[in-house]
């Protein structure tokens, strides 16, 4: 692959939707950089893939990430996918601390690469931001305060870039998942407490795998250079919004 080949970057690579967004992107071609803070599973990944390359990054660290930024050739794809929900207490007992560690990750974050990254972006004449927001972005649900705060953020932040980029040879993509299924996003939320994080897809049939919004994501980037998604939501057949899913047990 020449040195001039299209690169994506892929926050939060690590794992989950990141993992599999960073192998879909590559699988279409893309030189792919690998980003997230645990070193030792974006190296083992860029190993399995062609073309990719691993960097260590903690995206809330702002010096970091305009070091980063400042070694890579060319940028001409962002997917701001870092992110997660810590804790899912009612706003009543909710964890100041929970709910800045939600916004530093899950806003600034995004805030940090984007603006970061930007410049390399608009100079390809070609460049696509893409924010993995959440449909709790879009709506609020109990116990979820703090991470919905987090993500109606994400969701105003690719809203407002959007038009003050309108013009510019940059798009603005935001991908808006409903129920994922994934190895850590839940047990996290709970604190590794496994048994609560099952109960989350309790009786669902099929939730979203990391892959199928890897393939939405990837799908979405792939659009002819004039055509913008400005938002797509995804969520399985079985969940009708955040609150009302089906179970069958």
């Amino acid at each position: 692959m020449t040195a001039d080949a299209r690169t994506a970057v892929v926050t939060g690579a690590s794992s989950g939707i990141g993992a599999a967004t960073a192998r879909a992107l590559a699988e279409a071609g893309y030189r792919v950089v690998l980003t997230a803070r645990r070193k030792d599973r974006i190296e083992a990944l860029a190993a399995e893939l062609p073309h990719a390359e691993a960097y260590a990054l903690d995206v809330t660290d702002r010096a970091a990430v305009d070091a980063f930024a400042a070694a890579l050739d060319r940028c001409d794809v962002l997917v701001n996918n870092a992110g997660g929900a810590f804790g899912a207490e009612p706003v009543a007992t909710g964890d100041p601390a929970d709910w800045r560690a939600m916004y530093e990750v899950n806003v600034l974050g995004v805030l940090h690469t984007t603006q970061a990254l930007l410049p390399a972006l608009t100079a390809s004449g070609d460049g696509t931001v893409v924010v993995l927001s959440s449909t709790a972005g879009l709506a609020t649900y109990e116990g979820g305060g703090g991470y919905v705060a987090a993500k109606h953020g994400a969701h105003v932040l690719a809203e407002t870039l959007r038009l003050e980029l309108c013009g510019q040879p940059v798009r603005v993509i935001e991908v808006a998942p409903g129920m994922v299924k994934t190895e850590e996003f839940a047990s996290t939320r709970f604190r590794g407490d496994t048994a609560k994080a099952a109960k989350v897809y309790e009786g669902v049939a099929e939730p979203l795998s990391a892959d199928d919004v890897a393939d939405t994501i990837t799908w979405a980037v792939t659009r002819p250079s004039h055509v913008n998604i400005d938002l797509l939501v995804v969520r399985p057949r079985a969940q009708a919004s955040n609150s009302k899913v089906h179970r069958t047990t």
